[in-house]
């Protein structure tokens, strides 16, 4: 026997009609609710702010001028070397003074007495000469211009400074001053020439210009030794 009821089922478009009445009663209850929560929490962290709020993000620290980075890198820069010279200079050693003998005072002591490849040189006499000038090429030595002198020095010697003479009258080796020749600086004798016969001397530049520039002159020229009672050295072996 079929049991017949006869009430209809709720359709689902019916139910948020429904629903409105009971949801309009809940709203004020949880309002309710939620104030008595709150004021129970309130009450129980004695109105202490939340947990949250409490933690604060520090700020930045900014370092005063006096210690800032720059500061300590100028400092570096300027007191370090200024300290490292300052040590160096307290552990140098004292300077050492030679004392002269003598015989080297007293030509230290002389006017008259020069120096000439680091040995003392006096004047011996005065000659008067015919001085000519010759250039190392082949437009003053011909065939001979190989860049040495009869004494097998480079012609470039002194500095382009040296002289060439008649070795019978100033042998090889011997020291002059010429009269606006190298600012009337001593000069050697370290070559020869076919023309260069008696009292004649030949002064030497780099190029034939200055040589023909020279052109010839009639100078009293002075001879030089050496004043330390020391052998003059063989100018041949000397190079």
């Amino acid at each position: 026997m079929e049991n017949v009821s006869n009430s209809r089922p709720v359709s689902a478009r019916a139910l948020p009609a429904l629903m409105r009445p009971v949801l309009r009663s809940a709203v004020p209850v949880v309002a309710i609710a939620l104030t008595v929560s709150s004021a129970i929490v309130a009450k129980k962290l004695g109105g202490k702010p939340p947990l949250l709020a409490s933690v604060n993000t520090p700020a930045a620290v900014e370092l005063p001028a006096e210690v800032s980075p720059a500061s300590f890198v100028a400092e570096a820069e300027v007191v370090a070397p200024v300290e490292i010279a300052a040590e160096a200079a307290d552990q140098a050693e004292p300077a050492v003074e030679a004392e002269l003998d003598p015989a080297s005072r007293a030509l230290a002591s002389d006017a008259s007495v020069r120096w000439f490849d680091g040995r003392p040189v006096r004047p011996v006499r005065i000659m008067t000469m015919e001085v000519t000038a010759y250039s190392p090429d082949a437009k003053s030595c011909g065939r001979s211009a190989d860049g040495q002198t009869a004494t097998l020095h480079s012609v470039a010697t002194n500095g382009f400074a040296l002289v060439a003479a008649d070795p019978t009258v100033l042998k090889y080796g011997s020291m002059l001053t010429v009269p606006g020749y190298d600012k009337d600086r001593i000069v050697p004798v370290l070559d020869c020439g076919s023309a260069i016969k008696g009292r004649r001397l030949d002064v030497i530049f780099p190029t034939d210009a200055q040589a023909m520039a020279w052109g010839r002159k009639t100078l009293k020229v002075v001879v030089w030794e050496y004043a330390d009672g020391k052998p003059a050295l063989n100018p041949r072996r000397q190079r």
